[in-house]
């Protein structure tokens, strides 16, 4: 992040331990506000995922956060607070690249998309040629907010008071090493609680490692088609943000966006800039 041209700072305290948890709910909702009151600070990229995340959501103060809007970066465990800033407090968020996972080795950021996010402000959409593994599986073309994140971490959500909030989206589902069956249930489970009844258009993650066995004779293409392909909305598969092998896209989570797939090609296009010019 240096060589990028940033300045980090972090509380010693991050290397607490609590359990699995970088110490006590206490220190981490605390760090979390605290990052977002200093003036300093410009922008709050997560370390990494893992499990904890869900914790903070009874307990931060969400007047603090929405008084002071900053750059929040992350994903995987982290969507449960992507999601829950955008509902709650209208911020834009952004779905890439963390500091212990992406930053912490060569090509782990795509950068380009990194800068339009974060950058001017202004329209701009991913590069998903055929070079990025993107592909269309549903042609067609759509307008929504941009919204999602680790399918199991939206999942987690329902039957909550953070419950995502998915109507009139484009919708962005990704996870990693999950069984294409767990895949198959959790996209059921969103279909069954309503919450693709008003998705204007679904987006699929590369979905690193999500299979059964490597001889298994059908894809995870075939499997999300059985539930996602009857709805009527274009959907595209493979768009490399959050649990990737290389180069971390940056979506603005909240921020109105188009979709186009026609004959296998993909355009994501993002219409508004997630980070207000000064």
């Amino acid at each position: 992040m240096r060589r990028a041209g940033y300045r980090p700072f972090y509380l010693d305290s991050i290397l607490d331990q609590d359990l699995y948890f970088a110490g006590s709910l206490q220190r981490r909702t605390r760090e979390l506000e605290e990052m977002f009151v200093r003036d300093e600070v410009r922008a709050i990229v997560c370390a990494r995922g893992g499990y904890g995340a869900n914790y903070l959501l009874e307990d931060l103060d969400v007047k603090k956060i929405r008084s002071h809007p900053k750059v929040f970066v992350g994903y995987s465990d982290v969507t449960a607070l992507l999601t829950y800033f955008s509902d709650i407090a209208g911020l834009v968020t952004f779905h890439g690249p963390m500091v212990a996972k992406d930053w912490a080795h060569d090509g782990g950021v795509d950068l380009n998309s990194w800068q339009s996010a974060l950058g001017s402000g202004a329209a701009w959409e991913p590069e998903l040629g055929a070079a990025s593994g993107a592909i269309g599986l549903v042609d067609g073309a759509a307008e929504g907010i941009l919204y999602g994140g680790c399918l199991s971490i939206l999942v987690a959500s329902l039957g909550t008071p953070y419950a995502i909030q998915t109507d009139g989206t484009i919708l962005f589902l990704e996870d990693v090493a999950a069984k294409p069956y767990q895949i198959d249930r959790m996209l059921m489970q969103l279909n069954l609680a309503g919450k693709l009844n008003g998705v204007r258009g679904i987006v699929f993650g590369e979905m690193r490692d999500c299979l059964q066995t490597a001889n298994q004779g059908y894809t995870l293409e075939d499997v999300v088609m059985r539930v996602v392909g009857r709805l009527g909305v274009p959907v595209a598969f493979g768009v490399r943000s959050g649990h990737v092998t290389a180069s971390n896209i940056t979506l603005p989570i909240g921020v109105r966006a188009g979709l186009t797939i026609r004959g296998g090609q993909v355009r994501l296009r993002i219409f508004e800039g997630g980070v207000r010019a000064e």
